[in-house]
């Protein structure tokens, strides 16, 4: 029985920073973000601060991947970018990012309905506050299972070193398929935060990663 009176203003714009909150990843911010930046007043420029990878909303990297170039469709295209300044794992954060969105008054119209065969798989494998080496096994392990399908296989390594690799150890794995047609699948893995469930090895991550990547395309 909670009344909550809403009274929606200008969406302004400009110069922000915002630090985010860590139970929440800060791709849960970017989602709501990204439909409301091409329509503000002046061009959003916008530093996030927070968990950067977590288990439970999307990640910057897979929003980078994926939802740049689904809005660059629509004609939004020059000075829309995601770059992940530091990264920060659950349960501390640490991480920030740049979001910067031009505005636009109106959007092209997308067909988009056939998503055509897959001709490459990307990747990113990052590690914080671990060993280099657990990207490079990730990779390793990833790539066991994905050369069978497809010899177009890059995957980086991101090892995040002092100041940039943010207050809690962890490391994971983002990977995207990308169609013919432009069209972009991902899949996406995190390593368990400290202090909370199993240790989970680098080589499981990079396979069971892979797998999701092959479920989302096989659907």
């Amino acid at each position: 029985g909670t009344t909550l009176y809403y009274q929606p203003g200008l969406l302004y714009g400009g110069s922000l920073e915002h630090d985010c909150s860590p139970s929440r990843s800060i791709g849960y911010y970017l989602e709501g973000l990204l439909c409301l930046a091409p329509f503000m007043k002046h061009p959003l420029k916008i530093v996030l601060r927070g968990v950067t990878n977590d288990q439970v909303d999307p990640s910057v990297d897979v929003l980078k991947a994926t939802a740049l170039p689904l809005l660059k469709k629509f004609g939004i295209g020059e000075s829309l970018e995601i770059k992940i300044n530091r990264r920060g794992m659950p349960p501390k954060g640490g991480g920030e990012i740049l979001f910067a969105c031009p505005v636009r008054k109106t959007l092209q119209p997308v067909q988009f309905t056939d998503p055509g065969k897959i001709k490459r798989i990307r990747g990113t494998a990052y590690s914080v506050r671990v060993s280099p080496q657990m990207a490079n096994r990730m990779v390793e392990s990833a790539r066991s299972i994905l050369n069978k399908f497809l010899p177009d296989i890059y995957i980086y390594t991101d090892h995040m070193k002092g100041v940039s690799s943010g207050k809690s150890p962890g490391f994971g794995m983002c990977l995207t398929a990308e169609t013919v047609n432009g069209t972009i699948l991902s899949a996406e893995l995190a390593s368990n935060p400290q202090g909370q469930g199993a240790a989970v090895l680098p080589e499981e991550l990079g396979q069971n990663c892979a797998k999701l990547l092959l479920e989302e395309i096989y659907r």
